[in-house]
């Protein structure tokens, strides 16, 4: 028998497992003083998920509210849609619009690297599609263990595999993103998935359930046992020292669904017949029915009854957390059903009424004939518990500060510069990804015009006008453990100037942010530390928050992660012919370095290569105004047509600059560069990059970097010769350096 509102009602001393649905005492208490009385188990499942970290954001809600203090007006006009809703939508101009969000899938990917990280991408995908925007790429930012731990070549390929496969068999290209390494995500990866969709600004669609009689449509997969609580439950709590032991609560995703799901979507847009729509996310039925009800103008009863199952065992409060993925939930006027069921006909999509919009303002749900939820919907999406954890900076802090890298020994002999070159494009956060990406279609559906190992992604929108967007995914980690608030900001200018360099415009943000325990004040201190970061870059460099995600609990045992804010930079770009690739290309072009090089070496690879484990010191000085007017002369330079290249300067310096420029192509270089050889080398000193140009530019470009206040220096020219030549130090082989370069990750997975 069914635990029903009566029966609750009749027995308010029954005692209720809530403490195993990650229910604490008090968020119990406040749940029966909401209803006036002990919830049913029904009810006490929905709000366990909707209440959970990963749903309700109850500990970074109060930090979070800061991002709403910044303008929603990008360089290109007003934001569409911003946070709140499932995803944000920027105005790009021609009538165009673009939506982007990225998302964490940490935990499941886990304790199942392939389903975890494949349903990540498939959740992304239908935030974007609930927009009513045709998805249209995907990037991932990954970050695991060190190269050569047993559990990283456990979760490592079945990550990739799924990341892939999803994608790839949706039709989507993956044109970007990231591969980092380092010993505080050996037992808790990080898998953040950001998806970008293309509509009409008329296209545009919002979550809501209006108008009374309508019909309420679950549409898709059927729902079965998998990912009973998943995600929300799952990405709530803290791993302990054991390993992956919850398999049961990960997700299954079936790609070839979702792109049935994406194409029957649309068609239902374009027929006008749907009044409101939600994607069905971390907490399935109880998310998208909570949602759909609270952001209207009624009520909403549904019979679960109705709920096509594909485990005919489930019990209603199973059904109602199930995490299954390929769903989605609209409402529709009465008239307008038959054409629904039509069009979900057409593309083999099970669509089944299950409800309709009341008068009143309950969420009413029956099952054989009985109500087992009876709520106010805004108590359960939107008035759950808000957290004021306490915080404060770690006492540990100042002792890391005040052991820079800057006061490392260096060996600037000949063979100590060739070691620390070679070693420092090994290192696995700089060495190649190939074998990563290559299980990736990065070309499928013929836009797209950057693609890894680009500074960032672009696609064409418009094939007649060239209209383009740019997008980058970084997170600079170690800056964020030395200086949270400035690691935040050097993320962010990375991901910015990635953007830039390709000569697209940077208009708008959305973040990850992946951190501890939030049961930590000192963690909590870095969480406070990076929001407050991002909003002061944010509003000095122009460009808005239009949503994104907080990943908590990430953390084993009592060992945190590094603070992980990933952030994800969307640019425009008016014609995609004029995009700047990275790779030198001509024998004869003058090499320039942009921006201004300081000793900054903590937090660098150049640190993690000559001593390892060492992590100490501050991070690079953030220069925004320099990062703008970086932007403002790349951009220029791209309408001109001044530049062969372009590339950013980060991790590994202008070593790793200029070396990767040289790969790219095959093509060697000869470069002076002034000051101590390790700071001029390594450094990572932000807003800088490197670039190639004709002769015939020179005096232009010249001109154009005095006019913008950006320092230009030339350093050398691109050779026709097969090596790296660093006049006065070293001259490499280009072959056997690349090597170097190529080995590290496909020696390690092949040798597991």
């Amino acid at each position: 028998m069914a635990d029903t509102v009566e029966h609750a009602i009749q027995t308010p001393e029954l005692e209720q497992p809530y403490a195993a649905l990650g229910v604490k005492d008090d968020e119990y208490a406040r749940i029966r003083e909401i209803l006036g009385r002990r919830p049913t188990s029904a009810e006490l499942a929905m709000y366990s998920v909707m209440w959970s970290e990963h749903c309700s954001y109850k500990s970074s809600k109060v930090h979070l509210k800061k991002f709403g203090a910044l303008s929603q007006e990008t360089p290109r006009g007003p934001l569409l849609a911003g946070i709140g809703e499932n995803a944000g939508v920027v105005d790009i101009g021609q009538g165009y619009a673009v939506t982007f969000k990225a998302e964490s899938h940490n935990h499941p990917s886990y304790v199942e690297p392939y389903q975890g990280a494949a349903t990540g991408v498939g959740g992304i995908v239908r935030d974007i599609l609930a927009m009513g925007a045709r998805p249209i790429g995907v990037m991932d930012s990954l970050r695991f263990g060190p190269l050569d731990e047993p559990d990283t070549l456990r979760v490592l390929p079945g990550v990739v595999a799924g990341v892939g496969g999803y994608g790839n068999c949706l039709g989507l290209p993956n044109i970007g993103g990231e591969v980092q390494f380092d010993p505080s995500y050996l037992g808790n990866p990080l898998v953040n998935a950001l998806c970008v969709g293309v509509l009409r600004h008329e296209d545009l669609h919002l979550a809501h359930a209006t108008g009374v009689g309508n019909q309420v449509i679950l549409f898709g997969a059927a729902t079965g046992g998998d990912g009973i609580g998943g995600a929300s439950i799952l990405a709530s709590e803290t791993f302990d020292e054991t390993g992956p032991a919850k398999r049961p609560s990960v997700q299954v995703g079936d790609p070839f669904m979702e792109k049935l799901l994406i194409e029957c979507t649309l068609e239902l847009f374009q027929a006008g017949i749907v009044n409101g729509i939600q994607d069905f996310g971390a907490a399935g039925i109880s998310c998208a029915t909570s949602e759909l009800a609270s952001a209207g103008d009624g009520g909403m009863f549904v019979n679960l009854d109705l709920v096509p199952l594909r485990d005919p065992n489930l019990a209603p409060e199973e059904i109602l957390m199930s995490e299954s993925q390929e769903r989605m939930m609209a409402v529709v006027e009465p008239a307008n059903v038959e054409r629904f069921m039509e069009i979900c006909a057409k593309w083999d999509v099970l669509a089944t009424v299950v409800g309709e919009v009341i008068e009143g303002d309950r969420l009413i749900i029956q099952w054989h004939g009985e109500t087992i939820v009876d709520v106010d919907p805004k108590t359960v999406a939107h008035e759950g518990p808000v957290y004021e954890r306490p915080y404060h900076r770690p006492e540990w802090l100042d002792a890391v500060n005040a052991d820079p890298a800057e006061a490392l020994p260096r060996d600037n002999s000949a063979e100590g510069i060739r070691a620390a070159v070679l070693g420092v494009l090994a290192h696995p956060n700089v060495a190649d990804k190939t074998w990563v990406t290559q299980q990736y279609d990065r070309y499928v559906r013929g836009n797209s015009i950057l693609a890894q190992p680009e500074n960032s992604g672009m696609l064409r929108i418009d094939e007649e006008t060239g209209l383009g967007i740019a997008l980058s995914l970084d997170a600079n980690s170690r800056f964020s453990y030395l200086n949270p608030y400035l690691g935040a900001q050097l993320s962010l200018a990375e991901a910015y100037r990635n953007v830039a360099v390709t000569g697209a415009e940077p208009v708008a943000i959305t973040d990850c942010l992946n951190f501890g325990s939030p049961e930590d004040p000192e963690v909590m201190w870095q969480f406070s530390e990076a929001v407050i970061g991002l909003v002061d870059g944010c509003r000095e460099l122009g460009v808005p928050v239009t949503g994104g995600n907080v990943s908590l609990y990430n953390q084993t045992a009592a060992t945190p992660i590094l603070p992980t804010p990933t952030i994800g930079v969307l640019g425009v770009i008016d014609d995609v012919a004029t995009r700047i690739r990275s790779g030198f290309q001509h024998p004869g072009d003058a090499i320039y370095l942009l921006g201004e090089t300081r000793e900054e070496l903590s937090g660098s690879i150049w640190e993690a290569v000559t001593a390892p484990g060492h992590l100490g010191g501050v991070p690079p000085k953030v220069d925004l105004a320099a990062e703008k007017a970086l932007a403002s002369v790349m951009g220029e330079c791209a309408k001109r047509g001044l530049l062969t290249s372009a590339h950013d300067v980060s991790e590994g310096g202008v070593a790793a600059t200029l070396a990767e420029s040289a790969f790219r192509n095959g093509v060697g270089f000869a470069v002076t560069l002034e000051g101590e050889p390790t700071v001029a080398l390594f450094s990572e000193s932000a807003a800088r990059a490197v670039v190639s140009l004709p002769g015939s530019s020179v005096a232009e470009f010249e001109a154009l970097c005095a006019e913008r206040g950006v320092p230009a220096q030339r350093i050398g020219e691109v050779t026709g010769e097969s090596e790296l030549e660093f006049v006065g130090l070293i001259t490499l082989s280009l072959d056997e350096t690349k090597d170097v370069w190529l080995a590290p990750i496909p020696s390690a997975l092949n040798a597991g």
